[in-house]
Order: structure tokens, then sequence, then C-alpha cells
């Protein structure tokens, strides 16, 4: 009788996988089209009212298969910004399940290339998907006219196809690319970029010598406190604007294994590589710096970004944090691309997610 059941048993399986290869084409696109009309809904208005973070790009300059270049979601309420747009910030977001075509402002920290060199496809994936008429505002310090006219001329022409292609209604030209916000910042003083009924977001200057100017938001919603350094060593200013913050997102760079980076090049006969990895360090923060920085600030919660150099390795994490953990109190954390970060209103909770 068990023997009986037994072959039942596996004839049953059998014919179950013969009609699943035979329906193998339709049982995949059930799937994809599940899948996509999943990433078709609107992930902002699951979420609870709030400030929510989203680390779509904690990389650098450095080649990382880990970690794109620097890009930062912030979702207040149900608004969405982005700050900086590295490389394949758009892909990014759209990785975490958001739509660019959601974005009500971009907001740049400085012009060094691994902050701004997405930008051209955040403009066109948000004009794509945009669908309330709205054009997108582009904010950032003296220079950002420049910086957004340059990426006007390059898709200027692929504008034009677009539209011809797609018509006025679905591709308007009057909304292709961004209004700019061009605003000033002088260190120790805070200068409002965007004010509404329950936001604030804010810019303040950061020493990020030679370049300049380069300057951090901190972002408050309700009585919840975001703080995104910006690049920057450890900085006076900084440490202001996270007094009692919930969470600091930082920049954060190794000395130690960047130096390691640099005895091998030397080695290499890669003199100008070797050049420039002594150079980085005199413009970042260490873990160390950030964690005494955040605890005489009173930080909630830390979480680095602009991670330099990449950690392929687990023990390489261990290096780079060093006693940084030791020395802030609180949760101290490296970020990753992918993590989702909610402060709810009303309290001061802070939950971590993947996306």
């Amino acid at each position: 009788m068990v023997k009986k059941l037994m072959i039942g048993a596996v004839v049953l399986i059998a014919a179950g996988a013969a009609v699943a290869y035979v329906q193998r084409h339709e049982i995949t696109l059930a799937m994809i089209e599940k899948v996509a009309s999943k990433r078709m809904q609107d992930p902002i208005a699951a979420l609870s009212d709030g400030l929510h973070i989203g680390l779509c790009g904690t990389g650098s300059p450095f080649p990382d298969p880990d970690r794109a270049a620097p890009c930062t979601l912030v979702i207040a309420g149900k608004d969405m910004f982005l700050f900086d747009a590295g490389s394949a910030a758009a892909k990014q977001i759209a990785t975490m399940g958001f739509s660019t075509g959601q974005l009500k402002g971009v907001f740049i920290t400085h012009f060094h290339s691994d902050h701004i060199d997405g930008l051209g496809e955040v403009l066109m994936t948000r004009w794509a998907q945009h669908t309330a008429g709205q054009k997108l505002t582009v904010h950032g310090p003296s220079g950002i006219h420049k910086v957004m006219k340059g990426f006007e001329t390059a898709y200027q022409q692929d504008t034009t196809y677009r539209t011809a292609h797609h018509g006025e209604a679905t591709m308007p030209p009057e909304l292709a690319g961004a209004d700019v916000n061009e605003f000033t910042v002088q260190k120790g003083i805070y200068t409002t970029v965007l004010q509404l009924p329950d936001l604030q977001i804010e810019a303040f200057a950061v020493n990020h010598q030679p370049i300049n100017p380069a300057v951090g938001y901190r972002i408050t919603y309700k009585g919840r406190t975001v703080v995104l350094s910006g690049d920057t060593t450890s900085d006076a200013q900084v440490k202001d604007a996270a007094r009692n913050a919930d969470l600091l997102v930082h920049e954060a760079l190794s000395p130690e294994l960047v130096a390691r980076l640099q005895e091998t090049a030397i080695k290499n006969n890669r003199s100008k590589l070797a050049k420039i990895f002594s150079d980085i360090p005199n413009y970042h923060a260490t873990p160390l710096d950030v964690a005494v920085l955040a605890q005489e600030a009173e930080v909630g919660h830390v979480v680095l970004s602009h991670i330099v150099p990449p950690l392929p390795l687990p023990p390489l994490r261990e290096i780079f944090l060093g006693k940084a953990p030791d020395v802030f109190k609180g949760p101290f954390r490296i970020g990753e691309d992918g993590d989702f970060i909610s402060l709810p209103t009303g309290s001061k909770e802070v939950i971590y997610d993947r996306r």
C-alpha cells in the first residue's frame, strides 16, 4: 500500500512538472505581470507619517559592485526628495521600489562628479514618469545654474526626440529638465532652502576644501530631524546642525585602508594614483571623527555613507569602524545600498528596514 502511494505521488509530481514545463511561458509572464503591477503601485501611500530615509547610493568614486554613487532619498510625509544624484541614481531609486516621477525636488551638496553624474538620467526619467504636471526643481549652492545649463545642453536633442515620438501630451516639452533654485551659504549660518507647513530643509556650509561651496542639509518634519553631512571633514557646523537630531547620515573614510592602497599603488608604479590616495584623507572624516562629533552632539542614531574605500570582505568592516562604536553610545552602523530608515511622527522610534 505504501509503495503504491509513493508511486502515485511520484506520478503526480511528474505530471505537475510536465504541466509546469508546458505552461512555463504563461507562468513566467504571469509572474512578471504580478511583479510589474506591484512596482507600479504607489509605495509612498503605504508609509506611516514621518521622515523616511532611503540609501540609494552609499559609495564613492571608487569602483564598488556593492555600492552606487552618492544618492539619498528623503520622504517627508507624502513628499519625496533626492539628495545628490550619483551615477545609477535613477536605477537605484527604481530598485528600491520608488519612482523618480514622484520626486518633488533634488538637492545637491557640491559639484564633485560622483554627486551629479546621474542627474541627467534622473531628470529624464522623472519627466517620463511624472503625471501631476509639476516641473521638478533642482536646489543647489552657487554654481548649480551652470551645472544645470550643461545638462540642458547635453539632453536637448534627446528631449526633442522623446516629444516627437510620444507626443506633447505625454512628454510636454515645458516640463522637461528642471527649474533651478540657486542659494548661497555662509559659514555658521543656516540657509532655508525649502519651507512647507510641516517641513523645513536647511543648508549649511561644510569643510570640504578646496571644494567650495559644499553643503550639508538638515531636514525637519513634524518634530523629527535627519542631518545629511555631505562631503566634509569633522566640522563644527555639522555638529551644531546635528544637535539632538534623530539621525545623522555622515560620510566616512578610513585613513588606514586608504594608506594601504597608496602603498600598493607605489609598489605597482602607479604614481598618479598614489598621489590621489595621499590627498583624499584630508577632506573627509574618519568613523572615529564621526563618533566623537555625534556623541558630543547627542545624536540619536548614526549611519555612515559615502564609504571610502570599498569594503568587499567582512573583516574590513571592523577595521573601517575601528574604535568608533565604542565612542558613540547609540546605534552606529555602516550604511548599505537599499537601507530604509523610518522616523515616525509622534515618537522617538527609529526603524531600520531593507528595500
